[in-house]
């Protein structure tokens, strides 16, 4: 007869099994980094089978590191704009991705031009990539030393310009190919200027936004009365302003709208939500109470609406970044000729559309985290003055002419914000207390304590944006020396 196992050989047996799992827990936490990985290997594995059952075998490498630099601009660049509102709690993480998605999609997929630039032929001279395959062996050095520029500066937390990345991409491969002399210089002068001219727009338009919330309803007698008439004031600006963009930009491929329609078309766009919107904000701020926790809440849905405004239309502008260069790839491969612009197919811009979306969904939240809380605190107020500088910065942007990224710019509009309240809570400790304030006695060790922008944080972002440029470049030329010696 069996004899039952003693307590002490059951305690065993239950320490051992709980040692199990333990170690199952942890093997989990330590594997699921990895399930972002292969989910975006998978993608790029599926964009591959695709170029190769609609276009052949010659363009599965752009289309499989198309799909790699997409997913790392959803991963940077869209979080960028969702920022703000997770950070201040108007949006939850999940939200925020899916509203991004959707819109990101939508815009690439409605609103997104079907025949690009190639960028190459703004930045090198065309004459330089006359041979076709040179152009492939171009444009695929700049989308992988691209995507690796994006996906290491998403690892490291700092928000840098996609678009500076494949500029980069395409200068390297084009001083690789014809040396220095294939470079128009002038071109490169004026993106660099933008590197300092975007990210001032974007923080003093932000800055100038918080200082009318500021004067005209936050310290005011009345602050429900004064948001009644300056809340529908914002929104209309901000309809405006994308009614305006997206004449100039989403209607292109439909038909041509010059700058002055396209103004027409904002200012009506502006009125009509300016109109609608201010019987909606008095019946949202009847029995508010006067103080600036209630004005929040009247922000709130505006600043979701103008979030995913900016998705579409990052979406509809910014894609080509992604499938452009894949598609002079597939141009190149197909004619054997350089074009200026090229068609993009449309599996191909379906590519890159889940491309971002699923770069957001996995890799995402690590930005949007470090953009909307990590910089300095954000409250609705703040993060739609943050929305609408970037709406309007991007539009006088395009009306000068000015190669900008949007991506400085709504960075730079977050900084904005903060350096604002910094000089603002200053100034009025000062007011307050003349020469004599508290603040001005203080260690320097507090004082820099209770600075409101994180200055880690503001340098980590500013050098990242410096070496954006020459870093894409040189990765982008020793890409393209290697695959002319290995397939040339």
């Amino acid at each position: 007869m069996a004899r039952s196992p003693s307590g002490h050989t059951w305690k065993s047996l239950d320490t051992d099994l709980h040692r199990i799992g333990h170690l199952e827990l942890a093997a989990s936490y330590v594997a699921r980094p990895m399930v972002g990985t292969g989910v975006a290997l998978a993608c790029m594995v599926l964009a591959g089978i695709a170029a190769a059952v609609m276009s052949g075998q010659e363009p599965i490498a752009a289309a499989v590191f198309g799909a790699y630099l997409a997913i790392n601009i959803g991963a940077n660049d869209v979080a960028n704009y969702m920022g703000p509102a997770v950070g201040a709690r108007v949006l939850s993480m999940g939200g925020a991705i899916a509203i991004a998605a959707i819109c990101e999609s939508a815009g690439a997929l409605l609103a997104g031009g079907d025949v690009a630039q190639t960028i190459a032929g703004n930045i090198i001279d065309s004459t330089a990539l006359a041979d076709a395959q040179t152009l492939i062996w171009a444009m695929l050095a700049a989308m992988i030393s691209a995507a690796l520029w994006v996906n290491f500066a998403t690892w490291i937390s700092a928000p840098v310009s996609t678009t500076h990345s494949i500029v980069g991409g395409v200068m390297g491969a084009g001083i690789a190919a014809q040396g220095l002399s294939a470079v128009h210089w002038d071109t490169m002068g004026m993106i660099a200027a933008g590197w300092i001219v975007a990210p001032l727009l974007g923080g003093a338009c932000a800055a100038a936004v918080l200082a009318l919330i500021k004067s005209r309803i936050m310290y005011r007698a009345d602050k429900i009365a004064a948001a009644q008439v300056w809340v529908p004031v914002l929104i209309g600006m901000m309809a405006g302003a994308f009614g305006t963009y997206l004449a100039l930009k989403g209607l292109v491929h439909v038909v041509a709208v010059g700058r002055l329609p396209a103004l027409a078309i904002g200012l009506g766009a502006g009125l009509v939500a300016w109109a609608a919107v201010r019987p909606v904000i008095r019946r949202q701020s009847a029995g508010l109470e006067n103080r600036n926790r209630s004005l929040k809440k009247l922000f709130g849905l505006p600043l979701v609406c103008s979030t995913a405004l900016l998705s579409f239309a990052h979406g509809a502008n910014d894609v080509a970044n992604a499938v452009g260069p894949a598609a002079a790839i597939i141009r190149a491969a197909q004619s054997g000729t350089f074009a200026e612009s090229v068609a993009i197919p449309l599996w191909i811009m379906i590519i890159g559309a889940f491309g971002i979306s699923f770069g957001l969904f996995l890799f995402g939240p690590r930005l949007i985290r470090m953009v909307g809380s990590r910089i300095t605190k954000l409250n609705p107020m703040r993060a739609y003055c943050v929305a609408l500088a970037t709406a309007l910065t991007v539009i006088l942007a395009s009306w000068l002419g000015l190669p900008v990224s949007s991506t400085h710019i709504a960075v730079g509009g977050v900084f904005g914000v903060g350096f604002f309240r910094e000089w603002y809570l200053y100034r009025r400790l000062q007011q307050q207390g003349g020469p004599h304030t508290p603040d001005r006695r203080l260690a320097s060790a507090e004082r820099r304590r209770r600075k409101l922008v994180r200055r880690s944080h503001l340098m980590t972002v500013l050098a990242a944006w410096t070496v954006t440029v020459p870093t894409a470049a040189g990765l982008s030329a020793g890409i393209f020396l290697m695959l002319s010696a290995l397939i040339g």
